[in-house]
């Protein structure tokens, strides 16, 4: 029988890609070594630095996939700014500390292309983390997810720690927000085809649908995660993401969704409301690199299987 070398502690676990870690490694993806534990808020409250000490304590991780967040979608970042910088940071600093005094072999934490600046050439790679101001709309949440990154090289070069970040494009899947008010754009949208398809009414889509962006299906975020967490050894971030030629307007992604939900009626732009940034177009030539044959799950399929998921659950979905 194969000894448990490696207890892997996921915050977040309940989350969007901590639930679609948690089905890829029941689904055959898990080692026979490893021993994984999913932990929410439930568990404890990593604002407190004492509450994420006696976790750490509780379960004695080895390796720790960092995904707990405060995170919501463009209006909701605009409205609290503060709120998402000072929780994100206690958040951060508190798992990150805690890892290192109780001699975690190595951290992945999940960081996003909104920390890139506003003002940038494209594609964003990761060299660009630091070149300027990130987007006025969202910058609390983005700088506090920058400071992952500094913290990271600071347990490298003063500890010797193994901390490392991905940097994911926008993720969707099953158990995402489908919350339209603070939610992000894509199960939003979903969550707004269904209530149009139940009314009879038009579907509206705040803003002209132009922006761009490059979405990744949130289980094949999960074997990215566990690609990273076994065999990715840089300090230095990864971007996970589909290629730039896989990008999709928000317009095509609203398509995209009437068709897998079989709706009919009209799309309307709201153009009252804020796009937010224009694209965050970012490269994946590191990634490609590393793992050149990775096949992705084509968008209109991912889409599809997370309409079917989110009708299936619509009681809890819609919370």
């Amino acid at each position: 029988m194969t000894e448990v070398t490696k207890r892997i502690l996921v915050t977040g676990g309940t989350g969007l890609v901590g639930r679609a870690i948690e089905k890829v490694v029941a689904d055959g993806e898990g080692r026979p070594d490893e021993e994984w534990i999913f932990v929410s808020s439930r568990d404890a409250d990593l604002t407190s630095s004492s509450e994420t000490k006696a976790l750490f304590e509780r379960h004695k991780p080895t390796h720790v996939i960092h995904l707990a967040a405060m995170v919501g979608g463009l209006f909701k970042n605009i409205r609290s700014n503060l709120d998402f910088w000072r929780t994100n940071i206690h958040i951060n600093d508190n798992v990150l500390h805690s890892a290192h005094e109780s001699g975690v072999q190595k951290v992945v934490s999940c960081l996003s292309t909104c920390i890139f600046p506003d003002k940038t050439t494209y594609p964003i790679d990761e060299t660009m983390i630091h070149n300027g101001p990130p987007h006025s709309s969202n910058f609390g949440y983005s700088y506090a997810k920058r400071m992952i990154d500094v913290q990271n090289r600071g347990y490298s070069e003063q500890h010797g720690r193994r901390f490392t970040a991905v940097i994911p494009t926008n993720v969707f899947g099953p158990h995402d927000n489908f919350n339209i008010e603070d939610g992000h754009v894509l199960p939003g949208l979903i969550h707004k085809v269904y209530l149009a398809k139940q009314s009879g009414s038009a579907l509206t889509v705040w803003g002209t649908g132009k922006p761009r962006r490059q979405f990744i299906y949130s289980l094949d975020l999960a074997r990215l995660f566990l690609w990273v967490l076994r065999e990715y050894d840089e300090v230095e971030p990864i971007i996970l993401s589909v290629g730039e030629e896989d990008e999709v307007s928000i317009q095509e992604a609203a398509e995209a969704i009437a068709e897998a939900m079989e709706f009919r009626g009209e799309l309307v732009f709201d153009t009252t409301k804020s796009d937010g940034q224009f694209k965050k177009t970012a490269s994946n030539a590191k990634l490609r690199q590393y793992l050149p044959e990775f096949q992705f799950t084509p968008f209109r399929k991912a889409v599809k299987e997370t309409c079917t998921w989110f009708n299936a659950n619509y009681a809890n979905a819609r919370k």
